[in-house]
């Protein structure tokens, strides 16, 4: 056995020397240089964009620590719309409209849009609400799939119901576009629950700032929390890795990355699951494209190209405050179908504006924000791939010192920890909803353990997204389906057994 072993790892050696000897050796193995380049560039410019939000959430502490409005005041808010685009959400669609009714705001309308649910997503509503049909005109200004007709609330006139043919979750918004009443519309997935003040406080930028078309928040993660009536009733922490993993990415999503890009006017993405905008800014583009997976992304895009373009000025900005929380997926298969659609939407919405990078008048957006979206974002999980296989090969082979790999690996797996603890740490430091020792403990070690495996599981399937958007002919641009337990939901509102729900990724 001895001899064994010797043989093969002469046989090694003498592959390795031969390897060595060929020219295209030395190429390869300067790409050592441009990965640990690529990962340290990418990890300072989160860096950057952590130390850019902590400045920007402290100042709006600052200036939000007494509440929003006097109370004289209130009234001189904008009415809102909100639409409310549902696919099979028969296990949360009542929470999630009650949530909505429970809103702390002088005005605003609720469209619950069903997209042509299979299950009892309508049925639900009509027996949860007492809905009955009514003859609305319906003015379709946004072409859509067929509208089957509108139902009222006779004791909520707040609450009206579409029913629609399936088309898509952008064809369900820009079916309830055509039916809103007011000048402001927010957008809010069916599985979301929302604070009393979250509609309050993400229109606030519309109020400071008339040059204000479109204003995001932050979204939570619902799993571990508990919610009754429509109301969260008790924030607490997701059970097992896997949601665990996601909120720790949603702290860096939210809190550094997005808020980062605000005070630049450079925000590209406001979450399809909670955002506020201008209506007849919408309409003028043309409302939800309805070709893409990434609708939320690539309206927010085309909003800004279409503003530059007619050298208006406007402002797209985004409110740190912890005001919407929704369930993540708890089953690897849902959650890489989430993540490999997140991926061909952000492709979707980023190549077709090309135009907006390096663009003379695009500012902060054109010249830093397109571009690291488009080369760390988009195409950064494969040279993530490229760089991890690469590297483990030339040491294998020899090509590379042990010591040259161990530096990669700090560089790109242990600044990744320092930026999930630095999020970790400036949500305690700012909002401060997990108080509890035995939570910052396990806040701590989701935040460390993320980075070994779950990151780069995550590459794996956004690089399907990117290869899949390269070379695949066909595009479904329908409802993902990711699974959903509504373990959140009091035990009263949830005892009933419905089958997975599908709905659109986040």
């Amino acid at each position: 056995m001895n001899e064994f072993w010797s043989s093969l790892a002469a046989g090694w050696q003498l592959i390795v020397a031969h390897l060595a000897q060929m020219p295209w050796v030395h190429w390869v193995t300067s790409l050592q240089w441009f990965f640990l380049a690529y990962f340290i560039v990418l990890n300072l410019a989160y860096l950057l964009l952590n130390l850019v939000s902590g400045f920007g959430i402290a100042r709006h502490m600052r200036e939000n620590r007494a509440s929003y409005l006097p109370e004289a005041l209130r009234a001189y808010q904008p009415p809102v719309s909100v639409v409310l685009p549902a696919y099979n959400e028969e296990r949360s669609i009542v929470s999630s409209v009650r949530s909505l009714l429970a809103l702390d705001y002088p005005e605003f309308e609720i469209v619950v849009v069903n997209d042509g649910s299979t299950d009892q997503t309508l049925q639900e509503m009509i027996k949860a609400f007492g809905m009955v049909s009514f003859p609305e005109a319906y003015r379709k200004r946004l072409d859509t799939e067929s509208v089957y007709g509108v139902y009222v609330s006779p004791h909520m006139p707040k609450i009206r119901l579409v029913d629609k043919a399936n088309g898509g979750k952008a064809d369900a918004l820009n079916a309830g576009l055509n039916c809103i009443r007011y000048p402001l519309f927010c957008a809010v997935d069916a599985d979301c629950v929302l604070q009393s003040d979250s509609l309050s406080r993400v229109v606030r930028p519309f109020l400071e700032d008339a040059r204000t078309v479109a204003c995001g928040g932050v979204v939570r993660v619902l799993n571990g929390c508990t919610a009754k009536n429509g109301l969260l009733d008790k924030v607490g922490l997701p059970k097992g890795l896997l949601p665990g993993f996601q909120l720790i990415e949603y702290l860096r999503a939210f809190l550094f990355g997005r808020m980062g890009w605000s005070p630049l006017n450079a925000l590209l993405i406001i979450s399809g699951a909670f955002g506020v905008f201008y209506k007849e800014r919408v309409m003028a583009i043309g409302g939800y494209r309805r070709d893409t997976v990434g609708e939320d992304m690539d309206l927010v895009v085309r909003l800004h190209r279409n503003l530059r373009a007619e050298k208006r000025p406007y402002r797209i900005t985004f409110v740190p405050d912890p005001m919407c929380w929704t369930e993540v997926p708890t089953d690897l298969r849902s959650l890489r179908n989430q993540r490999v659609r997140w991926q061909r939407g952000l492709a979707e919405s980023l190549w077709p504006n090309l135009g907006l990078m390096f663009s003379r008048h695009a500012g902060a957006l054109g010249w830093l924000s397109f571009p690291f979206m488009l080369i760390f974002e988009l195409f950064g999980p494969l040279i993530e791939l490229a760089g991890y296989v690469v590297m483990i090969a030339l040491w294998l082979l020899g090509l590379v010192s042990l010591q040259v790999l161990l530096i990669f690996l700090m560089v790109a797996i242990g600044l990744g920890i320092l930026l999930s603890v630095n999020a970790m740490l400036l949500e305690e430091l700012s909002y401060h909803m997990y108080p509890k020792a035995s939570q910052q403990l396990k806040l701590l070690s989701w935040a460390v353990l993320e980075n070994f495996g779950y990151r780069q599981l995550t590459t794996v399937w956004r690089a399907i997204g990117l290869v899949r958007w390269m070379f695949s002919s066909k595009h479904q641009f329908r409802w993902g389906k990711i699974r959903r337990d509504g373990s959140w939901q009091a035990p009263d509102a949830a005892a009933r057994q419905f089958p997975a729900s599908e709905t659109s990724a986040l």
